[in-house]
């Protein structure tokens, strides 16, 4: 299946699957405060995401094309069948294919921008101890390279450590402008840095700021596997409530969603 592609101005949006596959837990346990009305009316928004009666993710990526020739990557899928996320992720990912059925080369990537350092966004990053686009800025938010260096030692030798050999880590405070029409804006609390990125105002790559329809559908509910469920709760409905247009997700069924809802 070709990858699904949307035109935002004059930025080519193209959604990439690396996988799909279920959660490592019930998502009853994730949203324990969701209720039986909340989760028919996220069932029936986003019917793909639940198979037998489990959560099940897609695991996507955002290739943007620009017309000034740049190619920007959001995020980096779940990787190789050694990434850091073959613990619990359905690896081996397929990004490689479908960038190629994109008509992307790893090459041609100028920059990759990382919502936050959690193992299913980073997979492709670094392969084998080779940042995997060799041609890429790697634009990473600080606070998350802060928090993993002490908490997870092991993903900031395997992916931070290449990163800064090479010279291509680009660590970021806060909001910055990427491309013209591209801003990554400050989303924090699923992680301390945790990005999305904003595309013409109109578009919201959302990485980890929702992670499943029941949060369209009460933004205020927590999650339980946020860093700050309370600062991230505040985040997604301030970044929502102030959006019109359309949300980019990593993991709904479908890559793009009108938003507010209608």
């Amino acid at each position: 299946m070709a990858p699904v592609t949307r035109r935002v101005g004059p930025v080519e949006v193209t959604a990439l699957t690396d996988a799909v596959g279920p959660f490592f837990s019930p998502r009853a346990e994730a949203f324990p405060d969701a209720t039986a009305a909340q989760w028919d009316a996220a069932d029936r928004l986003d019917p793909l995401s639940v198979h037998d009666g489990e959560w099940r993710l897609r695991f996507r990526c955002f290739a943007l094309r620009t017309a000034e020739g740049r190619t920007i990557l959001v995020d980096a899928g779940i990787g190789s069948a050694t990434a850091p996320a073959r613990a619990w992720a359905p690896v081996p990912g397929s990004l490689p294919a479908e960038l190629a059925a994109a008509g992307i080369a790893p090459a041609d990537v100028d920059t990759v921008i990382l919502t936050h350092l959690h193992t299913d966004h980073v997979g492709w990053a670094v392969e084998a101890g080779t940042p995997y686009f060799g041609n890429a800025t790697y634009l990473v938010p600080r606070a998350d390279i802060e928090a993993f260096a002490t908490l997870n030692p092991a993903l900031d030798g395997e992916l931070l450590a290449p990163l800064r050999q090479t010279g291509q880590l680009s660590t970021v405070d806060g909001d910055r402008d990427v491309a013209p029409h591209v801003r990554i804006v400050a989303t924090p609390g699923h992680t301390p840095g945790h990005q999305s990125v904003l595309l013409a105002d109109t578009m919201l790559f959302t990485g980890d700021l929702l992670v499943h329809a029941v949060q369209l559908v009460d933004p205020a509910l927590p999650y339980a596997h946020e860093v700050d469920a309370e600062e991230a709760r505040r985040t997604r409905m301030a970044r929502l409530a102030a959006h019109t247009g359309v949300l980019a997700t990593p993991h709904l069924g479908e890559p793009f969603t009108p938003w507010p809802l209608s």
